[in-house]
């Protein structure tokens, strides 16, 4: 007789269940709402995912996640001063959205707590696959967030920043945007806090026909925090993603990107920056589906490793059987600056149309000391000549974006990392 027992739950599991069934009667939703948290809850029951689920092999959770926190009702976290100046701020502070939006031409904007109440989000509630745990953990504890609407033909002058700003304890939020045919917009997706803390976010977006959407994503929370963060976008005909992330905080950090073609002319572009020190752990996990033809896309991600940081980027390009002529590359470039650091990547391509143009390539390397004796020999002393020349490393990928006050703004965030872990 074959006997399945399941694995003892760790402490974080059974805090989280725990913390479930206290919490139950305070989130808001309708019927089918309930029902889609009652299968998330069921997904954790059967244990967080370990190193035997492919897309988890290089992030153990069940076993790094090994503390969870209490929810803390008298947190207080504070808005920021958003990265670029002038852009309209939304804020969700501790998991908790503003009564009041401001106003932007051609933008609507909804609290998600009321999207759950009435029911009409819980489609969007439904797990990505059968080992979503961001997406369950999400699912089963969500009670805010925003639904911004952004209508036909509408060009945003100033960025939106979506703030989701943490003082400890526990805070999921979900963010879902709709860009309409023809629109134009630059959203900020800024992801920090204090304190120790369990964060999850999940991001929705959708690209109508021909509209063109620029996404950074500014992860900086503090090394005392675990952040599992989920992007999911649609992308329409002859639409453009452009999709920047930069981490440069957290003690335990997932960040998953799940991409989709839905028309013809679509076009994906990815530039990633991991910025890693100390005693800390970030995985990007991607996952790319060309499922129509004539789509193009190019991810280029370069990371920094540093004291005993490990990082991990996982890319997945999935070419379907009728996505004739797309044109898909990538490349992650490590510079590992420790002996203690380390950093794994998977780069994988799965290919089901046969007239496609399709590439990918990692690299990891040191400093070249040809390059610091050079800047050495000119009266640069050592330190600064490291500095420079990672910073030229990562900062090439900056200045791909087009707009150059985002590109300042980034590049602020990027001195800021320096002073500190350079």
């Amino acid at each position: 007789m074959n006997m399945h027992t399941q694995p003892q739950r760790t402490p974080a599991e059974t805090a989280l269940i725990d913390a479930f069934g206290d919490r139950l009667s305070l989130l808001p939703g309708d019927g089918a709402v309930m029902l889609k948290r009652d299968d998330a809850i069921e997904a954790i029951k059967h244990g967080l995912p370990t190193r035997r689920i492919e897309s988890w092999h290089y992030t153990d959770l069940r076993r790094l996640l090994n503390a969870v926190p209490e929810f803390d009702p008298a947190a207080a976290a504070k808005a920021i001063a958003p990265i670029v100046d002038g852009s309209t701020v939304l804020s969700l502070l501790n998991g908790v959205s503003s009564a009041k939006a401001p106003v932007v031409e051609g933008v609507s904007v909804q609290r998600l707590s009321e999207k759950l109440t009435d029911g009409s989000i819980a489609p969007g509630l439904d797990p990505y696959g059968n080992d979503d745990a961001i997406g369950a953990l999400n699912t089963a504890f969500v009670a805010d967030g925003y639904f911004v609407d952004i209508a036909d033909g509408a060009e945003l002058e100033k960025p939106i920043e979506l703030q989701n700003l943490q003082a400890g304890g526990q805070t999921h939020v979900r963010l879902a945007v709709r860009v309409g045919t023809g629109a134009k917009a630059v959203i900020v997706e800024r992801q920090a806090g204090e304190g120790a803390a369990l964060t999850s976010s999940v991001s929705q977006l959708v690209l109508g026909e021909g509209a063109e959407v620029t996404w950074l994503i500014v992860q900086e929370q503090p090394e005392t925090a675990t952040h599992l963060a989920q992007l999911k976008a649609h992308i329409g005909k002859n639409a453009k993603l452009t999709l920047f992330v930069m981490n440069a905080g957290g003690k335990l950090v997932r960040q998953e990107i799940m991409v989709r073609t839905t028309g013809e002319g679509a076009d994906f572009q990815l530039r990633g920056i991991n910025l890693l020190a100390g005693d800390t752990h970030t995985d990007v996990t991607m996952v790319l589906d060309h499922a129509v033809p004539h789509t193009t896309s190019t991810e280029i991600v370069r990371n920094v490793v540093t004291g005993k940081a490990r990082g991990v980027f996982q890319g997945r390009i999935n070419v379907h059987q009728y996505a004739q002529k797309t044109n898909a590359k990538m490349a992650c470039n490590t510079l590992l600056l420790s002996d203690d650091g380390e950093f794994s990547t998977k780069p994988e391509l799965e290919i089901f149309a046969d007239d496609v143009v399709c590439g990918h390539g990692a690299t990891v390397t040191e400093i070249d000391h040809d390059h610091l004796f050079y800047l050495m020999a000119r009266g640069v002393d050592e330190k600064s000549a490291r500095g420079l020349l990672v910073k030229a490393f990562v900062a090439e990928v900056i200045e791909e974006l087009d707009d150059e006050t985002i590109v300042e703004a980034l590049e602020a965030k990027l001195d800021e990392w320096f002073v500190t872990h350079g």
